[in-house]
C-alpha cells in the first residue's frame, strides 16, 4: 500500500517523516484490532467495522476466535519442534503474538511477519521484541507479491527455507478477489517451502450461515475493501499438496477448541492446517 496522507501521531524513532498513511481509508487490520478492542484504528476503520457488527452481530466473537486459533496453532507446532514461522498478514501487534507464543515454548524460534499496512510495521518494530536466543523481522509487502516476501533480504536473513517453516495466513485471503488468483499466490509460498513444513489458514465462509454471512460480506463490500466468502471446497484447494492435521478443515470455532461456543457466534469461517508431503 502507498503511503501516502496524514502523518502518523507517533513515531518510536521521533522522526515522523516516513511515516505518512491515509487514515481516511480503512484497512482491514485496523478494522480487526477495532473488532479486537484494540485502538489503533480510525474512523473510516470504525464505520466499516460497525457496519459489519450491525450486519452480523457475532463478528467481534470470531474476530476473537480466529486470534485465539493463531495461538493454538503456533503452541502446536512449536511443541511439536518447528523452529521458524512465516506470519503473512500478521495484523496490529495485540497479545499472544506469534513470535510470543512460539519463544515461550522454544526461545530460539524465528519468526518473519509480513504486512502491507504501514501503521503495522510502525507497531510491530517498537513493540515485538524476540527473545536474545531467538529472531524476529518485520517487512511491509503484499500477500498479492510472494516473490517480494520469498526473496526480501529481511526475511532470508531470519528463515532457512531449506529447512521446514509454517507458513500462517490467518484471516487474509478473503480480502483477495478470485481475479488476482489467491490459489497462484498461496502456491508460490507452499511451493518455496520443504516436506515436513505447514500452512495454516483461517478463510470467512457462507457455507454454515448463508444469510448472516452474506450479510456480512454486503455490508463490508461498501466501500474500499472487498472481502470474499469462500466454500470448504475452494478453501481446501488452497491445501493442495498438503495431509490436514486433525480435526482437518472445519468450522473455525472446533478446532481444537476446548471452550464453550456462545449461541451468538457465527459459525463463518474454516480453519485448518496441513502439513506439506
Amino acid at each position: 500500500m502507498a503511503e501516502s496522507g496524514n502523518p502518523l501521531p507517533w513515531s518510536p524513532t521521533g522522526d515522523r517523516s516516513q511515516l505518512r498513511i491515509d487514515t481516511s481509508v480503512p484497512h482491514p487490520a485496523r478494522v480487526y484490532d477495532y473488532w479486537l478492542g484494540g485502538k489503533d484504528n480510525f474512523e473510516a476503520d470504525r464505520q466499516v467495522a460497525e457496519a459489519v457488527m450491525a450486519a452480523t452481530p457475532g463478528v467481534a466473537y470470531g474476530a476473537r476466535s480466529n486470534r485465539a486459533f493463531l495461538g493454538r496453532v503456533v503452541r502446536m507446532l512449536a511443541e511439536q519442534g518447528v523452529d521458524q514461522f512465516l506470519d503473512i498478514g500478521t495484523g496490529i501487534p495485540t497479545q499472544g503474538n506469534t513470535h510470543e507464543v512460539a519463544q515461550e515454548v522454544n526461545p530460539g524460534a524465528r519468526i518473519a511477519y509480513v504486512d502491507n499496512d504501514p501503521i503495522v510495521m510502525v507497531h510491530a518494530r517498537a513493540l515485538l521484541k524476540s527473545t536474545p536466543q531467538g529472531k524476529t523481522t518485520y517487512i511491509e509487502a503484499d500477500l498479492r507479491e510472494p516473490e517480494s516476501i520469498l526473496t526480501h533480504p529481511d526475511v532470508l536473513a531470519i528463515l532457512d527455507f531449506s529447512r521446514p517453516v509454517a507458513v500462517i495466513i490467518i484471516g487474509t485471503l478473503m480480502h483477495i478477489r478470485d481475479e488476482d488468483d489467491p490459489w497462484g499466490k498461496v502456491k508460490q509460498f507452499t511451493d518455496a517451502i520443504t516436506p515436513g513444513s505447514h500452512l495454516a489458514i483461517s478463510h470467512l465462509t457462507a457455507d454454515f450461515e448463508p444469510e448472516k454471512m452474506g450479510a456480512l460480506a454486503d455490508s463490508y463490500n461498501t466501500g474500499p475493501l472487498l472481502m470474499t466468502n469462500r466454500t470448504g471446497p475452494q478453501i481446501a484447494r488452497f491445501f493442495d499438496g498438503f495431509s490436514f492435521l486433525l480435526p482437518g478443515l472445519v468450522s473455525g470455532f472446533y478446532w481444537r477448541n476446548e471452550e464453550s461456543v456462545p449461541p451468538e457466534a457465527v459459525h463463518g469461517g474454516y480453519f485448518g492446517v496441513g502439513r506439506k508431503l
